[in-house]
């Protein structure tokens, strides 16, 4: 049975690489595909951890020869996710979830109408900005940036089937594994996963009733 591709976004600092780790390490039915980007890696990431980190000529040969599901530019950096990262987990049955951008999501929708797609908020724009400034990591001006970015970003929520509002951390956790859950509960799905067991139940015992 094909596995269920998840996709996953959210405005920079709304706290969604945090709820998809926890996520992950609760539910171990769900594959997370690497993402591919263009920028350089930040302090305590790792290559082929949390992204494979090429160079933007790199980006754009794999771009030309067409081995992207999805890619957009984000905040001045390329980011894309495999078609290998992808499909062969899926045609073997795994649940995959892409942690991407509301670009790259409305690309993965259009190509895969059934994926289920999960938008993450901020409980209020000082919330973001605070954890923003928390990372320590980038200039005045890039935190200026990725907030205007973020407001656009957070425009797209209704193209999305699920909305998290990560006011607490763990209720937001629990929040995604139950979307996780309550997915592989459709009834498609469970038609294929027991069809064996729902054509028992339904099957004629010989008595006429």
């Amino acid at each position: 049975m094909r596995g269920t591709l998840f996709v996953v976004a959210a405005p920079s600092g709304a706290g969604k690489s945090s709820i998809v780790n926890a996520c992950l390490a609760r539910d171990s039915n769900i594959r997370l595909s690497i993402s591919f980007t263009s920028r350089a890696a930040r302090p305590g990431e790792r290559h082929a951890e949390h992204y494979h980190f090429v160079s933007a000529e790199q980006f754009q040969q794999m771009v030309a020869k067409g081995d992207f599901f999805e890619h957009a530019l984000v905040h001045g950096d390329w980011k894309g996710t495999a078609k290998q990262s992808v499909e062969p987990q899926l045609a073997a049955g795994h649940d995959v979830l892409l942690e991407i951008d509301w670009q790259g999501a409305l690309q993965v929708r259009k190509q895969v109408p059934e994926a289920v797609s999960v938008f993450i908020l901020p409980p209020s724009r000082e919330a973001l900005e605070e954890r923003m400034r928390k990372r320590a990591q980038d200039s005045e001006e890039t935190i200026q940036r990725r907030l205007s970015a973020a407001r656009e970003e957070m425009s797209h929520y209704d193209e999305f089937d699920y909305v998290i509002v990560n006011e607490h951390f763990a209720d937001a956790v629990s929040e995604m594994c139950a979307i996780f859950v309550a997915s592989r509960l459709r009834r498609p799905m469970q038609q294929v996963r027991h069809g064996a067991l729902i054509a028992a139940l339904l099957a004629g015992d010989g008595s006429g009733s």
